[in-house]
């Protein structure tokens, strides 16, 4: 059995803990499964409320990373050189919580949201700009998948 079947059984449950692995700095994808959600028939409100949701605390998981394991270890354990760390710093300084709207995008997101934490950007409006991105981006995968939202 492939693991799209296995992940949709498991219902909205699934896609909450298949998006929450997605925004960890696991390799994992969850928009396979609601995709294959998508043509079934829960609403969109459910499907999009799981995804972001789930979405949002795995990127949370990562902030978490950044606030409370030291700078050092961290670095050394990602391999993160000092050059690409004060690039982060400068981002987190320079933009705030406002580069949680970003915690969305491949590759990028997980280390925007490790910097978050690491340099210490504040907890609630992080939360709520990340919650905002990563459902606009569900939101327009659900649109293009459903041919609109459908509410």
């Amino acid at each position: 059995m492939e693991l799209g079947p296995v992940w949709a059984e498991a219902g909205l449950w699934g896609l909450f803990m298949a998006s929450f692995l997605a925004a960890t700095i696991l390799p994992f994808s969850s928009e396979a499964l609601l995709g294959i959600m998508a043509a079934g028939a829960w609403s969109s409100l459910s499907l999009l409320l799981a995804a972001s949701i789930g979405n949002t605390l795995g990127g949370l998981t990562n902030y978490g990373l950044g606030r409370w394991v030291p700078e050092e270890k961290l670095m050394g354990r990602l391999r993160i050189d000092t050059a690409k760390a004060d690039r982060w710093r400068g981002l987190v300084h320079r933009y705030g919580a406002w580069a949680a709207l970003l915690c969305w995008l491949p590759v990028i997101g997980d280390p925007i949201a490790i910097a978050l934490g690491l340099f210490r950007a504040p907890l609630l409006p992080s939360v709520a700009l990340m919650f905002i991105g990563k459902t606009a981006r569900y939101a327009v995968l659900l649109g293009i998948l459903r041919g609109g939202l459908g509410w």
